[in-house]
């Protein structure tokens, strides 16, 4: 099953680290992303550009309005995900806490709810499933 883990951390945390805080701590995103590649549990990762380039789309009657920077001000900021691909929650909590973000930030974990055609048919044998 994949499962997202979303990193959420100050990203005004790295400005004020050294360069050898800095170094270290890429260093050890490297070293947890060759982990999961050997593994063989990633299927995607990416880091994201600050808030500030953020862009927010949304619809009010019927009117489409963009605006500039994220939606809501948090403490904390997505910046960044690993897609993992595992048997089950066990093993995604457990590469989760393995994480260098969970030292500085969040990392949110969320299963993948896959659409496809066959997506109703899951959810209706999902639902007979729990009623019983």
């Amino acid at each position: 099953m994949q499962y997202l883990l979303t990193l959420y951390a100050d990203e005004s945390g790295f400005t004020r680290m050294t360069p050898e805080q800095q170094q270290q701590g890429l260093a050890a995103y490297m070293a947890y992303t060759q982990a999961l590649q050997t593994a063989g549990v990633l299927v995607g990762r990416n880091r994201l550009r600050p808030s500030s380039t953020a862009t927010t789309v949304r619809s009010t009657n019927g009117k489409t309005q963009v605006l500039d920077g994220p939606f809501i001000e948090s403490k904390e900021q997505l910046g960044g995900y690993y897609l993992i691909d595992v048997p089950n929650l066990d093993a995604a909590l457990s590469w989760a806490s393995k994480c260098p973000g969970v030292n500085h930030g969040v990392v949110e974990i969320r299963a993948i709810w896959e659409m496809s055609p066959t997506t109703h048919q899951y959810e209706t044998h999902e639902a007979a499933a729990s009623a019983r």
